[in-house]
């Protein structure tokens, strides 16, 4: 797996960046041109002109370059691990780092703050799920609702996201009757982060419970929502300003690193259905009902809970089928099968 890490540089790049625009905008008008003999007058180094030439060339769109940054190949680099430090030769620049072991870097793009350092981080081999946690992700309440039906065990993550939203939607409203567009894009930026980061620690907390407990992670195929969800005004805002897209990939990558499954089901009836007795019941904002066994619950968790169900009563059927035929599939065989009869999500 390929993992970025953003370091502070606290250099001044400035010249070297102007340098790096004037080899992309080459690039741009002499696409099939990709040696850094063609741009040694503008003066940048032939390491990092050799890879912004084969970047701009190779990408046939583009008609006007806006923003460089400048890009040092990964034999340009080098590591100490026992000193935590990443040299980067070209630019005389050392950078402190402290994030997880990694295998090596692969590159290093370089803007006018941070330095953006991709590594390849070794991924741990999936596990063998003893049981299936149900993560219910919403617009509004809590963002995500983690249930696990083996222990009862229940995690409600991210309240605050839909006040956050509101919050900043209202201060947008204001900024743009008043015409204060720079503000506003920089209202729309702290959003951004703080939704961003919201996300990093709901996912870190999901993919921590679920190595735990040795299970597995499962999650409704919300692939093409905006699309094909019938939506009220009041629920446009909030279905449209918060990514599911986001916190599938944190958990997805957060998930590998730690060899926890990751699981889809269909999504249809997840919040109607009742986990006691699995029959239609009636929902109400956040309150579900059973009119058959009465059971009564936040309709969230109740969603958790059908979603984990929903995943074990398919590998309880796959392993029905094993019996039945006479054959014994080991564990991680049948977690393939189950995965590969899973409904498709678009990544």
């Amino acid at each position: 797996m390929i993992l970025t890490y953003k370091l502070r540089h606290n250099r001044d790049f400035s010249d070297e960046l102007k340098k790096a625009f004037s080899v992309a905008e080459f690039a741009v008008r002499n696409p099939k041109c990709r040696t850094s003999a063609a741009v040694k007058e503008i003066g940048l180094q032939s390491a990092i002109s050799n890879q912004i030439l084969k970047k701009y060339g190779n990408q046939k769109t583009i008609r006007q370059v806006r923003n460089v940054n400048l890009v040092v190949p990964g034999q340009s680099i080098k590591v100490d691990r026992e000193t935590q430090t990443i040299r980067v030769v070209p630019l005389k620049l050392t950078l402190h780092y402290q994030f997880p072991e990694f295998e090596k870097v692969n590159q290093i793009e370089i803007d006018a703050n941070y330095a953006y350092v991709s590594c390849t981080v070794r991924e741990e081999p999936d596990m063998i799920p003893r049981q299936f946690i149900g993560v219910d992700r919403n617009t509004t309440g809590h963002v995500a609702v983690a249930a696990n039906p083996d222990t009862g065990k229940i995690e409600k993550l991210g309240k605050k996201a839909i006040h956050t939203h509101r919050k900043y939607s209202a201060i947008r409203k204001r900024l743009q009757k008043q015409g204060k567009f720079q503000k506003l894009k920089a209202i729309k930026d702290r959003e951004s982060r703080i939704v961003k980061d919201l996300n990093h620690k709901i996912s870190r907390k999901v993919v921590d419970l679920a190595k735990e407990q040795d299970a597995a992670l499962v999650f409704e195929d919300l692939s093409g929502i905006r699309k094909t969800r019938k939506q009220h005004r009041s629920f446009k805002y909030a279905l449209h300003s918060w990514s599911f897209y986001h916190l599938q990939q944190f958990v997805e990558y957060k998930a590998k690193l730690l060899g926890v499954p990751v699981l889809y089901i269909d999504p249809a009836y997840t919040s109607q259905d009742c986990s006691r007795c699995g029959v239609r019941g009636q929902r109400r904002g956040k309150e579900f009902k059973c009119p058959v066994c009465g059971h009564v619950d936040h309709a969230d968790v109740n969603a958790a809970f059908n979603i984990a169900l929903r995943q074990q009563s398919m590998v309880d059927r796959v392993q029905k089928e094993m019996y039945t035929m006479g054959a014994l599939i080991p564990h991680d065989a049948m977690l393939e099968e189950c995965q590969a009869t899973s409904e498709p999500h678009a990544l």
